[in-house]
């Protein structure tokens, strides 16, 4: 069973990592693909740095290795405002739409670090 103070924080991380995935997808559709190349790339480390703290997070319960997810979820935060900064900079639906995802994942992340 997951710990409840992970709860909150594992729903931020899926819902930024679909939300980098689709971004990604979304930019590879761009007519400026070149222009988009530091988005998609930014999105698929945050997607993943997302699912893998999200995981830790998961399987940390009770377990008495919250410090790993401390660590994660701290390089998490910084990939999240990394990405955002980076989908804050382009004027597509799918980038602002991720952004704000990242905004909220590095928000939730940086709570699980105290």
């Amino acid at each position: 069973m997951v710990q409840e103070k992970f709860r909150e924080c594992i729903a931020a991380c899926y819902r930024c990592a679909d939300a980098c995935d689709h971004c990604a997808t979304s930019c590879l559709q761009e007519d400026d693909v070149a222009a988009m190349v530091t988005c998609i790339h930014l999105d698929r480390f945050c997607a993943e740095a997302c699912r893998t703290a999200a995981s830790f997070m998961a399987k940390t319960s009770g377990t008495g290795h919250e410090g790993y997810v401390a660590k994660l979820c701290e390089l998490c935060a910084q990939i999240c405002d990394d990405c955002a900064d980076e989908c804050g900079k382009h004027h597509h639906d799918h980038c602002k739409a991720c952004a704000q995802a990242c905004r909220e994942c590095a928000e939730a992340c940086r709570k699980m670090t105290v």
